[in-house]
């Protein structure tokens, strides 16, 4: 059966782009349900897909899934030919690592800078807190491709679900002109890049919805 994936708005939700791109890369046939966040018609309708009450939900037959790594994670066990996580496994070691510290970490750098693909050339000056998560996300794209990333051009060596976890954070530092060099600098090229990162900011320049709140800088 064809699966759904319910999203949010493509300009700030980057909990919807996360599995979105994940299943995009891989090719995954599936329909799209967009709610437009903090909308009566988001309010109205969330409730049918999950009792969380948050996007982005992945609807397969009879099973909801609705959580971003969850959803990644279960279209590597469901769909034939995903690998979610890289074969070495201290590679997958660290993978799952950093994946986990993105989900659950850096709320300096969500509150400050949020994701605005719209947006070019936002001046935002971090806080000294932001700036830690900064240097910290920096140092994982430029450790993970020095150590794992020669035999591609993701973070370690083929696309898994660590590249789709942090792909909002390069949206965000194009956005707020956050400066990048050496391999961090190589691999935001090379998701923002990526034709399905392209078609999700595309989609997101046209969408008429705007929330203030992540209007920055």
């Amino acid at each position: 059966m064809k699966p759904a994936l319910v999203i949010g708005n493509r300009n700030y939700s980057t909990w919807s782009l996360r599995p979105w791109l994940f299943l995009r890369y891989h090719g995954v046939d599936f329909d799209e349900v967009r709610l437009p966040l903090d909308t009566e018609e988001f309010r109205s309708r969330i409730g049918d897909y999950t009792p969380a009450g948050r996007v982005p939900v992945l609807v397969h037959g009879d099973h909801r899934v609705w959580e971003s790594l969850a959803i990644c994670e279960y279209a590597a066990e469901t769909f034939p030919g995903i690998p979610g996580w890289p074969e070495d496994p201290e590679g997958r070691a660290e993978a799952r690592s950093v994946a986990c510290e993105m989900h659950a970490g850096f709320a300096a750098l969500r509150n400050e800078l949020p994701m605005n693909c719209r947006a070019v050339g936002r001046q935002v000056t971090p806080s000294a807190a932001a700036r830690c998560d900064i240097d910290r996300v920096v140092a994982i794209w430029n450790g993970a491709r020095g150590r794992f990333g020669s035999d591609g051009p993701w973070l370690y060596g083929s696309f898994c679900i660590a590249d789709a976890m942090f792909a909002p954070v390069a949206s965000r530092f194009l956005t707020y002109g956050i400066p990048l060099q050496d391999a961090a600098a190589d691999w935001a090229r090379e998701i923002l890049g990526h034709p399905g990162m392209q078609e999700w900011i595309e989609a997101a320049r046209v969408e008429p919805e705007v929330i203030e709140a992540d209007e920055t800088g």
